[in-house]
């Protein structure tokens, strides 16, 4: 007698390899058999005929860190088939908080600058009584619908360390050794590895860069040698947004070699018109090999239509000459953009060339949301448009509306339903290179400016469904296999006797994502970008089914993963 069976699919088992029509028995949390099972009994029993059974998928880049206290379900990821998360990235982890309430402000106020979630919701929906990596782990552990693993961030290390000193300069060896302990007490806890972040879009609600970007290339690598001592951790880390230069490169296959463990950077966007700089970046991953040190980028399937805004100013901090005026208070703000000369001055500079130049094209972005009655009209039209009947320049429009709106006003580029067939065949390049891994889906996190957490439907309705451009076989074996090597996490991944029971139940022929609403539900009455999925017939976790149709079950049956325990080495 199994507890379930999957009866009569066709098997795609994420290895890459062809599909076939088998039965899958679980009993427990396991797969016992994969065969004919035509005559045996079970519990329960998912009529999978006419259908695809998958592993379930992998994402490694989320935030979910706190999310995961008021909603246990882990939404919208699971409705898209993902039965495992990796967070705690970009240096951003909630752990450890240390004993003073000050530094657990500063996380909260952070958190709601750079990953855009709610102060009110941190407030209210996170209980920040943790004092400890294991501490934190422990409350979490048991209660999620799928399984997840949590990496300790750079940032929560200096500012427990630190305190405001960690947003003033470099470490000194007390405060270095101070963290690597933590660390160290985090990984001994079971987190799965070390993040870190030098970003420049990554800056706090203080006018300073968040603690991370403050730390020399010395205390760097010192952080990655405590994960030499321990089997199955990993490192995250985002360089820059724009080019690399080779000191990046560098850093990058040092921090693998000396953590002896796979490094993994955010993100590479994949155009028809950046080859060659996609070439550059991902030239790290061969000096890491050279080194004896394994570096992959992470690459995002699908087109991130985001919602951003000067009151933010998170991503437009990177534009040249931006990021201090991004980093002024609200009142600050509206004074500079009220100057005509300083207006100027910034409207010049994000005119230039620069990386961030698909950023400040303002002609051809369209307003989302407007908040006073002198902007009424303006939502859904091209900044071009209103300009032109303004009589104004695009740059100068854009001002004027968000001043009105005392720079709420939340713009972006326009939805392209049908993208050209050149930006997909470079995304499928990439996709196919082994020095990039899909994901970075930024799950719980920007939840008023983009939503990517349903990646894979997009990416299979894209690339399988409508395009043919590769087969359901290979698509899944980048969405499980390849992502689960690369955190080392054992027995997920593929569908083979033995391996924990994540699976999916799809249709190939229609599987995609629904259209992006706003849905309220935050602690604290904030509403999030939200989409759920049409094509998945049922998600299971661990063996127990978790997702039914665009419905969640009541079960709550994900592990919560240990390094050591649930991964292994994997450079």
């Amino acid at each position: 007698m199994f507890d379930l069976i999957i009866k009569g699919g066709d098997v795609v088992d994420g290895t890459g390899g062809p599909r076939r029509r088998a039965d899958i028995g679980v009993k427990g949390s396991r797969i016992e058999v994969i065969g004919d099972l035509s005559t045996a009994d079970a519990v329960k029993t998912i009529d999978a005929t006419g259908r695809v059974v998958t592993p379930g998928f992998v994402d490694v880049h989320t935030h979910i860190d706190a999310q995961a206290f008021w909603d246990t379900t882990l939404s919208p990821s699971p409705l898209h088939g993902v039965t495992t998360v990796i967070a705690g990235n970009c240096g951003f982890s909630i752990s450890p908080l240390g004993t003073n309430p000050e530094d657990g402000a500063y996380l909260m106020n952070m958190l709601s600058r750079v990953e855009g979630m709610p102060l009110e919701s941190l407030q209210q929906g996170v209980p920040w009584n943790w004092d400890t990596t294991e501490e934190y782990l422990a409350a979490l552990d048991g209660t999620l619908s799928i399984n997840a693993g949590f990496q300790v961030g750079h940032s929560a290390l200096r500012r427990v360390a630190m305190g405001p000193a960690a947003t003033q300069r470099e470490a000194t060896p007390d405060e270095v050794a101070r963290m690597c302990g933590m660390l160290r007490d985090g990984l001994r806890a079971g987190a799965l590895g070390f993040s870190s972040s030098w970003s420049n879009t990554h800056n706090d609600t203080e006018s300073n860069m968040v603690p991370s970007r403050y730390s020399s290339r010395e205390e760097l690598l010192a952080l990655c040698a405590v994960l030499a001592d321990f089997d199955g951790t990993s490192l995250e880390f985002i360089p820059k947004v724009g080019p690399f230069e080779q000191e990046t490169l560098d850093l990058m296959a040092d921090m693998s070699v000396t953590a002896k463990a796979p490094l993994n950077w955010n993100v590479l966007q994949a155009h028809p018109s950046n080859k060659a700089e996609r070439e550059q970046k991902l030239s790290g991953s061969d000096i890491a090999a050279a080194r004896g040190g394994k570096v992959v980028g992470l690459t995002a399937p699908m087109t991130l239509n985001f919602r951003l805004s000067f009151i933010s100013g998170f991503i437009l901090d990177a534009v040249p000459g931006w990021e201090q005026a991004m980093l002024l208070s609200t009142a600050e703000k509206l004074a500079l953009f009220a100057d005509l000369a300083e207006r100027r001055r910034l409207g010049e500079s994000a005119a230039g060339e620069h990386p961030m130049r698909h950023f400040t094209n303002w002609r051809r972005m369209i307003i989302h949301d407007t908040f006073d009655p002198a902007n009424e009209g303006c939502a859904g039209r091209t900044i071009g448009a209103i300009a032109e009947e303004r009589g104004l320049s695009p740059w100068d429009t854009l001002c004027e509306i968000a001043l009105a709106d005392e720079l709420r006003t939340s713009f972006g580029h326009p939805t392209v339903e049908d993208e050209p067939q050149d930006l997909w065949e470079a995304r499928v390049e990439t996709w196919r290179d082994p020095r990039a891994v899909v994901g970075a889906s930024d799950a719980g996190a920007h939840l008023d400016m983009f939503l990517s957490a349903n990646y894979s439907t997009v990416m299979l309705s894209e690339a399988v469904v409508k395009r043919g451009m590769m087969s359901i076989e290979e698509a899944i074996n980048l969405l499980t296999a390849v992502p689960a090597d690369l955190y080392g996490i054992v027995d997920r991944g593929r569908l083979v006797e033995g391996a924990y029971a994540d699976l999916v139940v799809l249709d190939e022929h229609s599987v995609g994502s629904n259209e992006m609403v706003y849905k309220h539900d935050l602690p604290g009455g904030a509403s999030r970008l939200y989409a759920d999925a049409h094509g998945i017939d049922s998600v299971v976790c661990n063996g127990v089914e978790i997702v039914r149709g665009t419905e969640f079950t009541a079960a709550r049956p994900g592990t919560l993963l240990r390094s050591g325990r649930d991964t292994t080495g994997s450079l």
